[in-house]
């Protein structure tokens, strides 16, 4: 093969997927001359397992993407068939967002702002090489032979590093949808000093919709309001089409149940860990023996596809015993199967490898993003792509780099996961792993970090023309309510209580503490001419500073607390083996992990409170010195 130079570019992004897109989009546009390698260009921005965005901390996940300036909330509002806020029973900090995608139409769109996107080119190859010189990264190699010189790489390759399918005893090298494998670049990323590990993942099989018997489902429609993800997406009105619930049967069961001779789940065939919260159908089959059924949400793929999604039906059993199962479930009797279910192993990096900036700490200039972080969902890889993309950029620029901490966004917390704990299956992000979930909502995104993507450049004049507007609304409304003094004799304070069946007024009050009470709404102000009309997401952040202010305050004086520690920095290169009194464990813990602060040193499983006052002591005799 000979090879060749083929161009030279600032930063190369590998892979096309969600994380792919928004690193190579966040590259280009901080003015980055940036290339993005894929293996197929009717694959970019690919839903291969579920066509859905957002949910709980993944919705968290998108808005903060957006607010940065990224994409996939852009996307998703122009690409979506049926958006509903989930978890409205809850309080503010789990309430979620979750959309269904049109998966072609996401793709089209994303392929279109990519192709219009200045600075930035895309090619489809496999690249087999990452080349460094002095531990920097200097180029990548394709398998045709073509050469790109680069200042830095993003590695974004999601699920296809030697990717194998598994469905029964059929098994064979494949990417997702029986897309081609990379199957070189694993050996060059060991090459370069970085440990891999091998993860698998599913997806359930796809049926036909006109095979489909609603009439013994329950319809699960739209949100009749006009909700989006991205804050500067017009208001958006268009046909819903709904998503369908059924339940599996002891005769799904009992169909699993004889077959697991032939489950590679159970037979060894499978060696690579799944996600625990994402668990194969027969899995759960197993370890939940006593329940009779699951539920399963049967989901449009498309407006213009006849194909729909088995949610909570990812497989590898036999094709024949597949179909066998679904012929078993209420409104699936004479289904057909248009896509068969499967698993799919692939390589990863060990994410503890990485620094908070997700560059390697093994090689200068090499980032990775994604699933090859050992991470799983959509969102979590876009989220990863972006910071990584940004800090390719920064690189390049002889900037600092972006690290967003635990308590300014859900990001920081899976990243500060990501690199400081050790990970046995694929890293999902939960609400839970937030400290600071009321701090961290899916409204207030935009109010977190809009002024740190301007800062970068990512945040266009009109965007942050449309946050410097919201953020003046919301002070001067906050300023009126707070300023509007009631009385007991004020008529129309009088009549909004009498109407929502609270107390009256005893005492002189104003507006922002009235609408503390419970029964007292945002909505109640408007209608009665207190406030003007205002979008619902305006509406919605003046609502909930107001009910949870106590409790956010509780959580910003947690926060200064929490930075005391994040703010004691780590020099690098610190040889722990000379610190005195630390652990043998925590030696070893904070050499593999390498944390930039005292608070992530903390957090390292391994390193106790002990551990962390001699570190302490430590760095103040060294900064004495």
């Amino acid at each position: 093969m000979k090879i060749y130079t083929a161009g030279n570019y600032q930063v190369v992004v590998i892979g096309a997927g969600h994380a792919g897109c928004e690193a190579a989009l966040a590259a280009a546009r901080i003015g980055c001359s940036t290339l993005m390698i894929t293996l197929s260009m009717e694959n970019i921005a690919l839903m291969p397992c579920n066509p859905s965005i957002g949910g709980p901390a993944k919705a968290q996940l998108v808005r903060e993407i957006d607010a940065l300036g990224g994409e996939m909330g852009v996307n998703i509002d122009k690409a979506n068939i049926q958006v509903r806020m989930i978890n409205t029973g809850k309080g503010p900090a789990v309430q979620a967002l979750r959309a269904q995608a049109d998966k072609y139409e996401y793709h089209k769109e994303m392929l279109r702002t990519l192709l219009d996107q200045p600075n930035l080119d895309i090619l489809m190859a496999e690249v087999v090489r990452i080349d460094t010189k002095a531990g920097r990264v200097t180029g990548v190699l394709t398998k045709t032979g073509a050469y790109f010189n680069c200042q830095a790489v993003v590695v974004t390759s999601g699920t296809y590093l030697k990717g194998r399918i598994i469905i029964g005893d059929v098994i064979f090298d494949g990417g997702p949808g029986n897309q081609f494998p990379a199957t070189k670049l694993s050996d060059s990323l060991r090459d370069l000093g970085l440990t891999l590990g091998r993860f698998k993942t599913g997806t359930p099989p796809r049926i036909s919709k006109k095979t489909v018997d609603f009439s013994k489902m329950v319809e699960q429609p739209g949100d009749p309001r006009p909700l989006r993800f991205s804050y500067i997406s017009p208001p958006i009105d268009r046909p819903q089409l709904s998503c369908w619930l059924t339940h599996s049967t002891p005769e799904t069961h009992r169909i699993v149940m004889d077959n697991l001779d032939r489950a590679p789940m159970f037979t060894g065939v499978i060696k690579g860990r799944g996600p625990r919260y994402c668990p194969s159908f027969e899995d759960k089959v197993v370890r939940f023996a006593h329940k009779d059924s699951h539920q399963l949400f049967i989901e449009p793929e498309g407006r213009a596809t006849d194909e729909m999604y088995v949610q909570g039906m990812n497989t590898s059993l036999p094709e024949d015993v597949q179909i066998q199962v679904l012929h078993s479930i209420p409104g699936l009797e004479k289904v057909r199967m248009i896509r068969t279910g499967y698993a799919i192993e692939y390589d990863y990096v060990l994410p503890s490898q990485l620094k908070p900036s997700l560059e390697t700490r093994a090689v200068e200039g090499l980032f990775t993003a994604g699933q090859i972080n050992g991470t799983s969902g959509y969102e979590e890889a876009a989220a990863q792509g972006i910071i990584a993309g940004i800090n390719a950029a920064m690189k390049v620029l002889d900037r600092e780099p972006l690290i967003l901490k635990r308590s300014q966004a859900y990001i920081g917390v899976m990243i500060d996961d990501l690199t400081t704990k050790e990970m046995d299956e694929p890293y999902r992000l939960l609400t839970s792993r937030a400290e600071y979930r009321l701090l961290l909502r899916q409204d207030n995104a935009d109010l977190r970090l809009t002024e740190i993507g301007r800062q970068i450049g990512l945040v266009s004049d009109e965007r942050w023309r449309i946050f410097q507007e919201k953020r003046e609304i919301l002070e001067r409304e906050i300023k009126g309510m707070k300023d509007y003094q009631a009385v007991p004799a004020d008529e129309i304070v009088a009549m909004i209580l009498a109407k929502k069946g609270s107390a009256p007024l005893k005492d002189r009050s104003n507006l922002w503490d009235l609408l503390r009470r419970p029964q007292v709404e945002i909505e109640d102000y408007v209608e009665a001419g207190l406030i003007p009309e205002h979008d619902l997401d305006i509406l919605e952040q003046l609502e909930i500073q107001a009910k949870y202010e106590g409790y956010i305050n509780k959580q910003y004086e947690q926060v200064k607390r929490f930075e005391k520690m994040e703010n004691k920095l780590i020099p690098a290169g610190i040889d722990y083996e000379k610190v005195t009194g630390l652990s043998n464990e925590a030696k070893q813990k904070l050499t593999q992990f390498q944390p930039i602060s005292v608070g992530q040193a903390s957090r390292i499983a391994g390193v106790s409170p002990a551990d962390i006052n001699v570190l302490l002591i430590y760095l103040e005799k060294e900064r004495r010195k």
